[in-house]
This record gives C-alpha cells, sequence and structure tokens, in this order.
C-alpha cells in the first residue's frame, strides 16, 4: 500500500450496502492505494493543465499586442501558439479520462482477487449506480474520487429508465437483472453513449459487471493467475 494514504467510507455506504458488497467496495478503493492510482492520475494530469494554463495566458497576451500594436506576426505567433496549447490540452485531457477508467477496471480486478467475490461487487455497483443518480449532482472536480462517476451514472439510469417498458420484457413493472444488463448493452451500442463515455472518468456500469462476470468464470475454474485476471481488461 501507498505510505500515508487515507480511505474515506461513506455513512451512506455502511447503511445501503450489505457485509459482503462493503468489502467489496473497500477492496476496489484499496486497489487503488496499491496501484498509487491518485498520485499517477494527478501526475499525468499536470500535463494537460498546464497546456491549458499557457493557452489561457497566450490568449491574453494576443489581446493585449492586437491592442497596443495592431494585428503582426508576433500576434500571429501567439494565436498559433495558443491553439496548439489548446488542442494539446483536448488530447490530454481525453488521455486523462481514458487512462482513468483503465485504472478503475484495475481496481476492479485487484477487489475480485482480494475478496474472491466478483458477485458481490457487481451488486454494490448497482447499487450505487442507481443511488448517485439520484442524489444530488456533485462537483465534477471531485467525480473521480467515486467509485463510480456520478455525472455519467446519472445519464445512464435516466436513458435506460426512459425506455423502461421496452426492457422490461416479463412486463411485471420492475427491471431484474437480466432485463438491466440487456438494457445496458442495449444502450452501449449507442454512437452517443460510446462518445460521451470518452468524457467519463469512469467506464459505464455494464462495462465493469461483465468484466466481473468473466473473472467470476475464471474463479470458479480454480485454475488461474493474477496476471490473467488482468489480461482480461
Amino acid at each position: 500500500t501507498s505510505k500515508g494514504a487515507t480511505l474515506a467510507v461513506h455513512k451512506g455506504l455502511l447503511e445501503k450496502l450489505s457485509r459482503e458488497e462493503i468489502e467489496a467496495v473497500i477492496g476496489h478503493e484499496l486497489g487503488h492505494i496499491k496501484h498509487r492510482d491518485a498520485f499517477v492520475i494527478t501526475a499525468i494530469s499536470a500535463l494537460p493543465l498546464l497546456a491549458y494554463l499557457i493557452a489561457r495566458t497566450t490568449f491574453s497576451f494576443r489581446r493585449i499586442s492586437d491592442n497596443r500594436r495592431g494585428r503582426g506576426g508576433g500576434a500571429l505567433a501567439l494565436f498559433l501558439l495558443a491553439i496548439l496549447s489548446y488542442t494539446i490540452y483536448i488530447v490530454g485531457q481525453l488521455f486523462v479520462y481514458g487512462f482513468s477508467r483503465m485504472r478503475e477496471h484495475y481496481a476492479d480486478v485487484y477487489s475480485a482477487i482480494l475478496t474472491r467475490n466478483p458477485r458481490s461487487l457487481i451488486g454494490a455497483l448497482a447499487r450505487i449506480s442507481y443511488g448517485l443518480a439520484l442524489a444530488p449532482k456533485e462537483r465534477a472536480a471531485v467525480r473521480a474520487f467515486y467509485i463510480s462517476d456520478p455525472i455519467y451514472a446519472s445519464k445512464e439510469v435516466k436513458e435506460i429508465l426512459e425506455k423502461e417498458e421496452v426492457y422490461d420484457l416479463n412486463r411485471n413493472g420492475v427491471l431484474d437483472e437480466k432485463e438491466l444488463e440487456i438494457a445496458m448493452e442495449k444502450e452501449a451500442e449507442s454512437t452517443w453513449v460510446k462518445v460521451n463515455s470518452m468524457f467519463s472518468t469512469h467506464p459505464p456500469t455494464y462495462k465493469r459487471i461483465m468484466l466481473l462476470k468473466q473473472i467470476e468464470k475464471e474463479l470458479s475454474t480454480g485454475n488461474f493467475s493474477e496476471r490473467g485476471l488482468y489480461r482480461l481488461i
């Protein structure tokens, strides 16, 4: 584990989840500590942030240059530098999001290995995703610190509930686990959903559940290696 790491647990987590689900969530967070994700993600986030600051500063200098001397070669150079910096910021931020999603999968695998109970994390993810969707909107700045992205979770649930009658195959008014799985897979085929997920710090819930189900199958055989489970990502 990382020296000096602190793990905080919400009171709501302890009240709403079963003991096995709580252990699975804590295992996931211990995975982040084990992999030093807080440090790594903070470090790689520095480049796009620096590029953004350069872009904003350069745009400001360009406006000052335009006002004082009129348009010229210097102003054009500043403009091109600002465009380049902003492009680096956008590309870099997409990379950070993608890296963050990958590390969430790594933490899920670590939890499954630690608890030998991927099913509990599947249940926890479903409960937490729906809970976050119904909870007050969280600030975007802290969304990476949750086990599930509050903003994306809300969108996932909203899109499924809008088509609840379509996915409720047995017409009992409730989406069971199989119906919910089908709904998630269908919604995931949407181009809009695919593009939207690129700006999320966490993978879609259905992808995490599918990975955990694969791990569950591997664990049930008794013939597996930890490295092999990570390769499923």
